[in-house]
């Protein structure tokens, strides 16, 4: 995880802004209102983040870090790398840079959380919702139901996946399908259990949503559990409440 910089655990003046929607979700759950200078557009979004509500009276920024400048920042928060001219700015500007690489395991979301909150001086923070995951790993139902997820276009996760991973500690086994896919040959011969489908933008017709309405799909809307599809783009923190959600379905 490269990290240019990483801002005083004991400061009490931290203004922190997040140009990502992954980081906008460390940011929102970890900091104290007062410390979060701005978030990406996406974080303010209904129906991309299930934290839009934390971000009323909240900056936007356009997920640059020159769109982040306004609110005067003095730490910034990404994920993935923001290219060599974004770290140079921020270090002639003398600001603190966490670049964040996408998580690929659940020990890299602890880790990742850890990391923030040492930031803004919340570990205590971290620590309460690093125990919610420690938890549903201790009660991690014996028995996995056979499932696949199911998105748009009949895109699903691969089982070594972080997605995967989530699902897993909600009690159901992801499929290793060819492609990555669901595709209707397999609906039509081998379904899977059950159907973890993914809600995320269901009220925007699309032809990959459209995919999602064929008879093939409905005939097995007995077997069929619906998921919110924000939460699952990042597959960060905010899965432990989906997760938990899905464990009250019998199966």
């Amino acid at each position: 995880m490269p990290v240019f910089a990483l801002a005083s655990a004991a400061s009490t003046a931290i203004r922190a802004a997040s140009l990502n929607l992954c980081t906008d979700e460390y940011l929102l759950l970890l900091a104290r209102p007062d410390q979060i200078a701005s978030v990406s557009y996406l974080a303010a979004e209904p129906s991309e983040s299930v934290l839009w509500r934390r971000t009323a009276g909240i900056l936007r920024n356009r997920g640059t870090l020159e769109s982040a400048l306004p609110a005067r920042p003095n730490l910034v928060l990404t994920m993935g790398g923001g290219g060599r001219a974004t770290a140079a700015l921020a270090a002639r500007l003398g600001l603190k840079v966490i670049d964040l690489s996408y998580p690929a395991s659940l020990r890299d979301i602890r880790k990742q959380a850890l990391v923030v909150a040492q930031a803004m001086g919340a570990s205590d923070r971290a620590q309460v919702l690093i125990g919610k995951i420690d938890a549903l790993q201790a009660s991690r139902p014996s028995q996995r139901a056979d499932a696949a997820f199911l998105a748009g276009a009949g895109n699903s996760l691969d089982p070594s996946s972080l997605g995967a991973q989530w699902l897993d500690l909600a009690g159901y086994r992801q499929r290793t399908l060819p492609r990555g896919r669901v595709d209707l040959e397999l609906l039509a011969t081998n379904p899977p259990k059950w159907l973890i489908r993914s809600s995320y933008r269901s009220g925007q017709w699309s032809r990959s949503q459209a995919w999602l309405d064929h008879p093939l799909v409905r005939r097995l809307r007995p077997r069929t559990i619906r998921t919110d599809g924000r939460p699952w783009t990042c597959a960060g923190l905010p899965m432990i409440a989906e997760v938990e959600r899905l464990r009250r379905f019998p199966h």
